[in-house]
């Protein structure tokens, strides 16, 4: 092990260098736990992803440096934080630095699920702009939440953001009660308008415009129509008119 010697010596920066450098658990543990780390040394330190949980479980008791809002986030970030160190940890981070968190491939899955719950219990009670934001950077699980906003503005940017999926919006379209609005918006969306599922799930809402349910209708393989209409919750009317399109399609 490194010595650390006297923590008032001129170069104890550059001793604690060495010590986040190392390849020993216990000089990871001895610069992760030292008050004298500063925020670029713990930065540095926490780049590294081979660090055992041990050395992320003194800096995490390291109150010193835990005053260093990037170093929380980093510490929450890191793929081999013990789960018992990162989420209650993550309960302290801003809304925003949830965002970034979430938004990180190499978090675990486990932990992304945990952080994105976090947003979602916080949505309510952020401002417009706010969930503006998040509307259009926010990680796929918020994204969707987000498609019931009371406010459209967000729902447009949540339609748009680049992480929303298929699923979303089809999840979303089978909610009960859901706005009419949002249907309609789906209906004419120049992205989610043209998907095969979406065009089914808004075939079987009963709140699509007739207009858009009869050119999806049209549009739609025969047999991929008739089955969505077989399950649908359009008016009886809708329906009946529209496998007698279908039929007629068929037929010519």
């Amino acid at each position: 092990m490194l010595g650390w010697g006297s923590q008032h010596t001129p170069d104890h920066l550059a001793r604690l260098e060495k010590l986040i450098h190392s390849h020993s658990e216990d000089d990871l543990c001895a610069a992760a736990e030292n008050p004298r780390l500063n925020e670029d040394l713990a930065k540095a330190l926490l780049s590294r992803r081979d660090l055992p949980a041990k050395v992320l479980q003194e800096l995490a008791k390291n109150a010193a440096i835990l005053k260093s809002r990037p170093v929380l986030v980093a510490i929450v970030s890191h793929p081999k934080a013990p789960r018992f160190v990162s989420l209650p940890m993550a309960r302290s981070l801003y809304t925003f630095e949830l965002m970034s968190v979430a938004l990180q491939p190499a978090v675990p899955a486990d932990v992304k699920i945990a952080i994105e719950q976090l947003i979602v219990e916080r949505l309510e009670k952020l401002s417009l702009g706010e969930r503006i934001t998040l509307a259009k950077r926010g990680s796929t699980r918020v994204a969707e939440k987000l498609l019931v906003d009371p406010d459209p503005r967000v729902v447009e940017l949540a339609m748009n953001n680049p992480y929303l999926t298929e699923a979303c919006v089809i999840r979303t379209l089978t909610l009960d009660p859901i706005d009419p609005k949002f249907v309609e918006r789906v209906a004419r969306h120049p992205k989610w308008s043209l998907r095969t599922d979406v065009r089914c799930a808004l075939l079987r809402n009963p709140n699509t415009p007739m207009a858009a349910a009869l050119q999806f209708a049209q549009k739609l393989p025969a047999d991929v129509a008739r089955d969505a209409l077989y399950h649908s919750n359009l008016p009886h009317s809708v329906k009946t008119y529209l496998m007698i399109e279908i039929q007629n399609r068929v037929r010519e």
